[in-house]
């Protein structure tokens, strides 16, 4: 066979063997974080989060028609053969370098080369199919998998068309515009196309650009320059002209149509594209005319790429339909700016701004359109904060002052040293050098280096790493450390790579520069700005919500290249010692065992999500812990997007409104309550559309009001809407920009009570004492509620008690706990002052309903998120036990601990683990309490056991740390000295009752700790 049939026979068998892998290992139903929410987008073509993927949703749809008993399998199902087709395209571009090194001069290539060409690119490929972040992806309803898809194709075709650019020069055929250049029209659809998923493909620009300069072009060292510098405006070109202002161009047509002219909705949008259309047309004509190859080039690009872009015409139209995901409400040209500019997520300072210390002198608000019922109103405004001259440098990195989501700016001040004085203010502020430490410690060696290492060198455990100083969570490791306790040792995750990976690969970068020093540069370049760049654009604060890993890929699968050109290496080098041919099959052999196989060894138990059901079995659980026609308000996206999936995809418990906290500070959101979704009534939000539209109510202050006593109760509805929701100017204060600002009174608070009415529906049980009105208080520390505050007190005023309300956590903060009951893992808002658990219903549910995501299967693996939300399951039966053992019902008490107990295998869940802030072992002691009150003492000593042996080892592994290290884990240290201490002293007390002896529940007054009995998600940005 000659060399192109082997490379593409050879090609498909690796892709066949990725594309298996990943179809065996994908997850077997939804998954948590976005995944929930692009599969519910996906399976009614509905709208996700900013900047949306429409492409994604349109393919996710069609892969998932097959798979009508299951559409969540028809979205991983897609993203398994995506990512196996990327192994494909990987495997090619490995083989396309490896040929120009091994084929010098155009000599023929031998059988010997041949095979050691295909064995570069089996590694190489087979390195990056195991590798941890892209095979996290690969099983997941996620964008990622498709994007790199679209990174690989796109860098594979620039190869193809160098290839073709090559045989033209052999022929003579010279100059721009020649059919070779095909190649770069596809090249740029992809990119449209891609634009429609993830916008990580633009990255690979500088390295096209770089490719074309060397091969139509005579290369100098300042040609190089500039070609790169060129590579880097096309990519800030494409991503401002191409993505945004054409849009906004569209946009600003359509407001002049609309406003000016009178025509309809989307006739300016319509006009604006047309017109690009005519434009384009003349314009290619005259360049042909005139033999303009590359302005004829360059348009045809252009036009290939907005068409690829083109995908994001059916966002407008499903967002049209009002779907029930229907993020940002892109309903018209306008808002679809916004939606494409991230605005939801405010603006990160890249290479100039200010520091977390910095306070705003001046704010500019700049007014913007929003679609009103005939025209475009400017009703909507951006404000954006002003800084002094002297709080603003180059290339801040210590920028977010925000400590709502994550408490960046104490991040900040922890790394850098710095604290406040008496006065609550800074007491110095962050250097150029602070900026720069910060930058190359956390943004470059914590949250890009170690990500690498994790996949080239090892990973420690799946523990998310949150400060570089932490030596035991998260780290990369090369060899086992033996002191780690033994739920860190025998963690799946726990992976022992030896660096072999990175080794191959810097020995491949070496070799690859050595031969070929312009491949070497391209290369070099996409591993740039899939890696390093992106650290820059991001500017990362500290305490991330999850482990970021996922938008580094494009950069592992560049270094995957050069573990595929690092088997050359080895084969040249062993080539010193015997003979060529035995070389290469010795180079192969060994290179195959030392890293992709020890990869796939090492990492398949970790990544093996076949058999898991979490996602869809914690929203069930969510879902059936609710009465009828409830509203249930959400805290972060995985308490949100697996109930979006369970209800959008598996049609479970549609009657339920489910209410995502982090969006109702959105005018937008608030607005689509108003509305019927599934089987869900409408809800009454007490404000009207025009009262909360863009800025308006972001914020209402507390504030005396002439004739209100402020140490008066107010009715809660009368608050917001007479005075919250008051248009007049004698219950408004005046903003300091300007405008006026709406108030509350009093933060003393009733919520009338119908009391036969909470009878008749359910809302109370028949032997509780009912309340004719709550009464609450508005914390002491709210000076000013936010727009997602006064949303949930609306909900709650109007609401009046006709359908039940629910909380995936404790309240929302606003005074009401004591009026909150357990029904399961929500709490439901009832007029009964602290009601603690609803025992029937809970028995009942708990028993009956709740499911447990397939832990009691041997061997499934569950991550830290997942084990956090098994935890909180744990914790539920906990408290419903301890609450029917404490009531008398030790006989139900014992069934729920043994039914949960059973469903939970030890091997995939122990009693006793290590965790953050060591809430894994808080919940387990709450559980073994229950059993201890339930009477079951075999089930309570096997938690006991458990956990004794992993506090017992943690201690010992606090103390043989470095005082360096044992200072960043100090904390948990003395949490875990005094959890071994409250347990015995627990077993003393249930076992061995006299002399009586206090209480010894962590919390309590025995000193063993306190925690959150659940811990809500942090929101967060997009990246």
């Amino acid at each position: 066979m000659n060399y192109k049939r082997i490379n593409n026979i050879t090609g498909w068998i690796v892709c066949f063997i990725a594309c298996a892998v990943y179809l065996m290992t994908m997850e077997a139903t939804g998954s948590l974080w976005d995944c929930g929410e692009f599969a519910s987008s996906a399976y009614k073509l509905q709208t996700p989060h900013p900047p949306g993927a429409p492409l994604f949703v349109l393919i996710a749809r069609l892969f998932m028609i097959p798979f009508s008993h299951n559409a969540a399998l028809g979205a991983n199902t897609m993203s398994a053969l995506a990512s196996g087709f990327t192994i494909l395209f990987l495997f090619w571009s490995i083989t396309h370098f490896a040929k120009k090194i091994v084929q010098k001069s155009g000599e023929e290539l031998t059988g010997e080369k041949t095979f050691g060409i295909m064995a570069a690119g089996v590694v190489g490929a087979l390195a990056y199919t195991f590798s941890d972040s892209f095979w996290y992806s690969a099983v997941e309803s996620e964008v990622y998998a498709l994007s790199s898809f679209f990174t690989a194709i796109v860098f594979w075709a620039i190869l193809k068309w160098e290839n073709a650019v090559t045989e033209e020069q052999k022929a003579g055929i010279n100059g721009h515009f020649t059919s070779a250049d095909r190649w770069l029209i596809l090249i740029f659809y992809f990119m449209g196309l891609s634009i429609g998923v993830h916008l990580l493909n633009l990255l690979t620009i500088p390295a096209i650009v770089m490719i074309y300069y060397f091969k139509r072009y005579k290369v100098t060292n300042w040609g190089t320059f500039w070609a790169f510098v060129i590579g880097c405006v096309i990519t800030g070109v494409v991503q401002k002209a191409v993505i945004q202002w054409t849009i906004k161009g569209a946009g600003n047509f359509d407001v002049l149509f609309v406003n000016d002219f009178g025509l309809p909705f989307f006739s300016g949008f319509a006009f604006f594209f047309v017109l690009l259309a005519v434009l384009i047309f003349w314009g290619i004509r005259v360049a042909k005319k005139k033999n303009w190859n590359f302005l004829r080039l360059g348009l045809w690009i252009f036009t290939f790429m907005l068409l690829g872009y083109s995908t994001y015409f059916t966002t407008l139209i499903r967002s049209n339909a009002d779907t029930s995901i229907d993020m940002f409400n892109v309903d018209n040209p306008v808002s679809l700016v916004g939606y494409l500019a991230r605005e939801q997520y405010g603006e990160t300072p890249v290479l100039f701004g200010q520091d977390f210390t910095a306070e705003p002198i001046d704010s500019e608000t700049e007014e913007t359109y929003i679609k009103g019922k005939d025209k475009y109103e400017k009703n909507g405004r951006k404000i954006n904060y002003v800084y002094a001259d002297e709080d603003q440098h180059f290339f801040p990195r210590m920028w977010d002052a925000s400590n709502d989501q994550g408490r960046h700016a104490d991040f900040y001040a922890s790394f850098a040293e710095i604290t406040k004085n008496d006065k609550g203010e800074w007491d110095r502020k962050p250097t150029m050098g602070d900026n720069i430490n910060f930058f190359m410690q956390y943004q470059v060696g914590w949250m890009y280096m170690r990500y690498f290492m994790w996949n080239f060198a090892g990973k420690q455990n799946d523990i998310q790493g949150t400060n570089p100083g932490n030596r035991r969570d998260g780290n990369w490791k090369f060899v086992d450390q033996k002191a780690l306790p033994d739920t860190l040792k025998h963690n799946k995750a726990n992976n022992t790579l030896f660096a072999l990976p990175l080794i191959l690969g810097i020995l491949g970068l070496v070799f690859q520069f050595s031969k070929d020093r312009r491949d070497a540069l391209v290369t070099g370049l996409l591993f740039f700005f899939t890696g390093f760049a992106i650290v820059v654009y991001l500017n990362m604060p500290g305490n991330q919500p999850r482990e970021r890993d996922y938008a580094f890929v494009g950069s592992f699968y560049a270094f995957a290249i050069w573990i595929g050109l690092g088997v050359l290496f080895v084969k040249d080098q062993l080539s010193k010692l015997i003979s060529k041919p035995l070389a290469g099959y010795a180079a192969a052999a060994v290179c195959t065992l030392a890293v992709p196989l020890l990869m796939a060894s090492q990492e398949w138990d970790d990544h093996d999500r076949s058999n898991k059901t979490l996602a869809r079995d914690l929203a069930i659980n969510y879902l059936e812990s609710c009465d009828k026609n409830a509203i249930v308000i959400s805290y972060g996206d995985n308490d949100t997007y697996p109930l979006w999936y369970a209800q959008e995809v598996e049609g479970i418990r549609r009657d339920v409104r489910v209410i995502n906290s982090s969006l109702l500070g959105t005018d937008w959101y608030i607005n689509q309550l108003r509305y019927k979704v599934n089987d869900s009534d409408p809800i009454d939000v007490i404000w009207t559309k025009e009262q909360i539209e863009g800025p308006k109510r972001d914020a209402i202050i507390s504030y005396p009001i002439a004739g209100v006593d402020p140490n008066q109760y107010m009715d809660l509805y009368t608050m917001m809407k007479d005075y919250a929701g008051s248009e007049d100017p004698l219950r408004q204060v005046p903003a300091r920009g300007g405008g006026m600002l709406s108030v509350y009174p009093t933060k003393k608070v009733i919520i009338p009570v119908d009391v036969d009415l909470v009878r008749r529906n359910g809302t109370v049980n028949a032997d509780d004492s009912v309340l004719t009105e709550i009464r609450f208080e508005i914390p002491k520390e709210k000076d000013q509620l936010n727009k997602g505050e006064t949303a949930i007190l609306n909900i709650i005023a109007a609401n009046k008690w006709k359908r039940p309300i629910y909380f995936t956590s404790n309240g929302a903060g606003l005074g009401f706990d004591n009026y909150l009951r357990s029904d399961g893992l929500t709490s439901r808002l009832v007029p009964v002052v602290n009601t603690g658990v609803n025992r029937d219903w809970v028995y009942d549910k708990m028993m009956n309903k709740f499911v447990f995501g397939n832990c009691n299967k041997p061997g499934v693996y569950y991550d830290e998120e997942n084990r956090r939300h098994l935890n909180s399951i744990r914790l539920a039966f906990a408290e419903a036990a301890s609450n029917l053992a404490d009531n008398g019902r030790k006989e139900e008490a014992k069934k729920l601990l043994h039914r949960c107990d059973s469903n939970m295998l030890q091997e995939n869940f122990p009693y006793g683990m290590v965790s953050r802030n060591q809430l894994h072992d808080y919940f387990s002691i709450q559980f073994m309490e229950a059993a201890y009150k339930a009477g079951d003492f075999t089930l309570a000593n096997k938690v006991f056991e458990s956990l004794k042996k992993d506090l017992q080892q943690q201690i010992t592994y606090y103390s043989n740390l470095s005082d360096g290290a044992q200072e960043a884990l100090a904390d948990d240290a003395k949490q875990a000295d005094r959890f071994l201490k409250g347990i015995e002293q627990m077993k003393q007390q249930y076992t061995n009752p006299q002399p009586p002896v206090e209480q010894a529940t962590p919390g309590k007054s025995t000193g063993t700790g306190t925690a959150p009995a659940k811990v809500a998600d942090t929101p967060k940005k997009k990246s």
